[in-house]
């Protein structure tokens, strides 16, 4: 790889990227109609896949991913490889603002652990194989894991006490995080956004609802993601995304990061924060002002994955204005606000929408802070 700057970069994406026909065509004849075998599915998203870094690297990012191609969904394929998880499919899906996900559900039926053969591994080294700038893959947080599996799919009798399961959890993340360090990454990036359901007023009454003190929950999620990184070595970094629910274009929560700010900022060890700000559903700029001065970075979602309509880089730069009155200017960057396809459906924009989106992501670093990698 040539010598090119470190994360954090002034211009970056959550990580997921449409899926090409090609790919949609070659999952469905593999995992619907059985029709070609593991090889033939792995050479087209292969090909793909180097199509999608080049389309970044020409965009002038200097983080890519892989698009997740090989995924169904951003979490569940990732979980789903764990020892001592299970995806059950049942009739009814997680509720989404006016429809529903696919009826996945997470079941923990053994104790947890990060087996040494997780697909994910190749996943990234096959990236960093077809790539010149810094190859980033991005996992779904701990916290993942506790929010998304109800507590009557959580059988080991030990994992009853939450203690014991988030124990067991942050051990298996810290095994992931230096996995993935083995396996050459630098740039590892958690999706936790269950942070952000827990400033929902909806979201914190169903825990309620259930025994579980959403503040506690948020203090325990911040721990698991401490734990998970703190031996990381010097040189590989951590970013987090959190947002609201992103499935063909829609949304599952609401609300201002307050009640979780200081958590995310002072107790998660987190380099590089990826946070939803595109609609009023992620409240104001404030909390941005417990971000503690030195290295940690804000990337500011104010460019949306949900709709094709573009922003004007001069509200954008409105928008920077106004955040750099809660956080030093220098700590700020500039990415979407998630992901373009969260799940293998995508969200409702064209590929050519999601380019125009991604080239005005670094022409606002451009503009703002004189490039990407300042």
């Amino acid at each position: 790889m040539t010598s090119i700057a470190k994360p954090p970069y002034r211009a970056d994406h959550v990580g997921s990227l449409l899926r090409p026909a090609a790919v949609k065509a070659a999952r469905k004849r593999f995992y619907e109609d059985h029709a070609i075998d593991a090889a033939e599915l792995k050479a087209v998203e292969d090909e793909a896949i180097r199509d999608v870094v080049k389309m970044q690297e020409d965009a002038g990012l200097l983080a890519v991913t892989d698009g997740e191609y090989r995924r169904s969904f951003w979490h569940y394929d990732f979980m789903g490889a764990l020892t001592g998880f299970d995806l059950e499919e049942r009739d009814d899906g997680v509720q989404f603002h006016g429809v529903k996900l696919r009826p996945i559900f997470p079941t923990i039926k053994d104790k947890l652990d990060f087996p040494d053969d997780h697909p994910m591994l190749e996943h990234y080294k096959y990236l960093a194989s077809v790539t010149n700038v810094t190859p980033k893959i991005s996992i779904p947080g701990p916290s993942c894991c506790h929010f998304r599996t109800a507590k009557e799919d959580i059988h080991p009798k030990e994992y009853a006490d939450d203690e014991a399961l988030f124990a067991d959890l942050a051990k298996t993340y810290a095994k992931a995080v230096k996995a993935f360090y083995d396996a050459g990454c630098r740039y590892l990036q958690m999706d936790d956004i269950f942070f952000a359901y827990l400033c929902d007023p909806k979201h914190r009454a169903d825990k309620q609802a259930v025994g579980e003190d959403p503040d506690w929950l948020i203090d325990r999620y911040a721990w698991m993601m401490h734990e998970a990184i703190k031996d990381r070595p010097d040189d590989m970094v951590i970013g987090m995304h959190m947002c609201r629910g992103n499935f063909q274009s829609t949304w599952a929560a609401e609300g201002a990061y307050d009640p979780a700010a200081d958590a995310i900022f002072n107790k998660t060890g987190v380099d590089i924060y990826f946070m939803e700000y595109d609609t009023e559903r992620a409240g104001g700029l404030e909390p941005l002002r417990l971000l503690p001065k030195g290295k940690k970075r804000v990337l500011p979602g104010f460019i949306t994955t949900k709709t094709a309509e573009l922003e004007k880089l001069d509200d954008l730069k409105r928008k920077f204005d106004a955040a750099s009155k809660f956080a030093d200017i220098d700590q700020l960057g500039i990415a979407p606000q998630c992901g373009f396809a969260s799940t293998e459906e995508g969200n409702k924009v064209t590929e050519d929408d999601q380019r125009r989106k991604l080239d005005l992501v670094v022409h606002t670093a451009e503009a703002i802070w004189g490039g990407v990698d300042k």
